[in-house]
C-alpha cells in the first residue's frame, strides 16, 4: 500500500483516485495513518456480509433433494468397547 501525506494527497487527488482503483492508498496526517482510499469494488467486497455455511447449504440447488438415510438392518451393529 502506498502512503501519501495529506498535503500531497490534496495536491494530487486525481492521481490518488486513479491509483486507488488498483490498490488501496493510505493517507497520513501528522505522520500517523488517517484514512485509506480504495475502489468501490474493494469496499463492497470488504463490507458485504459473508453467508454462513448453513445459509450456503440452504440455498444450494441440492437442498431440494430428498435423501433416504436408513441403516441396512441385516448388517451387525459393531460397538467400540
Amino acid at each position: 500500500m502506498i502512503s501519501w501525506q495529506t498535503q500531497k494527497a490534496k495536491a494530487k487527488f486525481s492521481e490518488l483516485i486513479k491509483m486507488a482503483a488498483d490498490t488501496p492508498q493510505l493517507v497520513t496526517s501528522h505522520g500517523k495513518p488517517a484514512v485509506v482510499v480504495m475502489s468501490e469494488k474493494e469496499y463492497i467486497r470488504l463490507t458485504t456480509p459473508k453467508r454462513s455455511f448453513l445459509e450456503l447449504m440452504q440455498t444450494s440447488p441440492s437442498s431440494k433433494v430428498e435423501l433416504e438415510l436408513e441403516r441396512d438392518q441385516s448388517l451387525p451393529k459393531i460397538l467400540n468397547p
